[in-house]
């Protein structure tokens, strides 16, 4: 008897809930219809001025223009990224709050022991953006002009090449580490808030060796104040076409690419994410767009959301294992 009453209360449980979610779902594909219908807010994890703050300047404009409703574009600093992140996993799922990211948004989850935010769990990818590499830069007195001079060195010497980076468990930090993993070297760390501080010290000679964006240091190169080594990835960058890629260097599976996305939290509509994918879609093939990022050595790289869920996850473990192997403890 007790089996019986059990089984009829389930079943009443699941009508009910049948009748609910009839009701239910054809609001929430009414919402996802009218997308948007008031303004969105685009959540910058870092300072005003910096490269990623320019890059979602340039898509909330874009985007506004798109979809005709207001786009805030919202700084919230701190924690190399964690506190904009941790902000947006917590907003409601409902495509009003984006997410711009770039490489800290793995790099500090996989490095830093209390980050606060999971970047595969916490959040629904919407598209990819554009990619670039880093470029390794050396203050000229450095004795070695390629990679493979300055690797030389620093074996023969351990410890005298100084290293400057954006800070510990940045993705200039990490660069080195796995530089460090796969070339068998020791460099020393000398972590700064920022990479602006860290190359004025190269180009000074306080320190010798720093990664930066290309366009952060492509000045200085021109003008011959420091000298280009190497780019992080696989493949040469049109920006520097005469400066080795870091398998021409003699690493081959070294391929560490900067990168800008957009993200939203866990949850949101697909329909609305889809939504969204489309717009920014738009916005990467408009031509002013792609020479635009052209300028900052960067290649359109937009796609679908399950390709940059794809490349988030990888981005992530693969950091999360280098970090392990090189047992770093980063608070």
């Amino acid at each position: 008897m007790k089996a019986i009453v059990s089984r009829q209360v389930l079943v009443a449980t699941l009508m009910l809930a049948v009748v609910c979610a009839s009701l239910i779902l054809p609001e929430a594909r009414a919402q996802s219809t009218n997308y948007p219908d008031r303004a969105i807010t685009l959540v910058v994890p870092f300072a005003p001025g910096a490269g990623t703050d320019a890059m979602g300047r340039l898509l909330g404009a874009k985007l506004a223009e798109g979809f005709n409703e207001k786009v805030i574009v919202e700084n919230r600093t701190g924690a190399s990224g964690a506190i904009g992140a941790r902000s947006v996993a917590q907003a409601a799922p409902d495509g009003y709050t984006l997410l711009l990211i770039a490489s800290p948004f793995t790099t500090t989850a996989a490095s830093v022991n209390d980050a606060g935010y999971d970047p595969v769990a916490q959040f629904a990818p919407v598209s990819l953006i554009a990619t670039g590499p880093l470029v390794w830069a050396a203050n000229n007195k450095v004795p070695a002009n390629t990679m493979l001079e300055l690797l030389a060195f620093a074996r023969k010497n351990p410890g005298r090449v100084n290293y400057g980076s954006a800070g510990a468990g940045s993705v200039n930090h990490l660069v080195l580490e796995l530089l460090q993993a796969k070339a068998g070297v020791y460099i020393t760390h000398i972590p700064y808030r920022g990479i602006a501080p860290a190359t004025t010290d190269m180009i000074s000679g306080e320190i010798q060796l720093v990664t930066g964006t290309i366009p952060a240091l492509l000045g200085h190169i021109r003008e011959g104040r420091v000298k280009a080594l190497a780019v992080t990835s696989a493949k040469r960058s049109s920006a520097l076409p005469n400066v080795p890629s870091m398998a021409e260097s003699g690493l081959r599976g070294f391929d560490v690419l900067n990168y800008f996305g957009i993200v939203v939290p866990v949850g949101t509509p697909a329909a609305i994410i889809a939504r969204l994918n489309t717009e920014l879609h738009r916005i990467v093939a408009n031509a002013d767009v792609v020479k635009r990022f052209a300028s900052d050595a960067l290649e359109a790289a937009a796609g679908t959301p399950a390709q940059l869920g794809q490349f988030i996850a990888a981005d992530f473990e693969s950091w999360r294992t280098m970090v392990k192997a090189q047992n770093l403890k980063i608070e």
